[in-house]
């Protein structure tokens, strides 16, 4: 079963990183994907001065350190996300 996970990566700089450079670490982590296999899924990620917020689904966080391991993209922390609200929420 997937679990939703938040990574929080700290690379210096990478709020000024270009297009093209950004272009070459989202290349690295679909790669990365692709050699892990099934039980990983990258979603999106929030960049944010010299951090990256990654959210992805998982089977467990030993896929996302394989991931980090394969793509050379550094992992500073791993939080399981077990429930998800929005302005929906509210009309339950």
């Amino acid at each position: 079963m997937m679990k939703r996970f938040v990574i929080e990566r700290e690379i210096p700089g990478i709020g000024e990183f270009s297009i093209t450079e950004l272009c070459g670490a989202a290349r690295a982590s679909n790669q990365a994907i692709s050699d892990v296999g099934n039980g990983i899924q990258w979603q999106h990620s929030y960049i944010a001065g010299d951090k990256t917020f990654c959210i992805y689904l998982a089977e467990n966080e030993d896929s996302i350190r394989k991931h980090s391991e394969l793509s050379g993209i550094p992992v500073s922390a791993i939080t399981e996300v077990p429930q998800v609200i929005d302005p929906l929420t509210a009309n339950n």
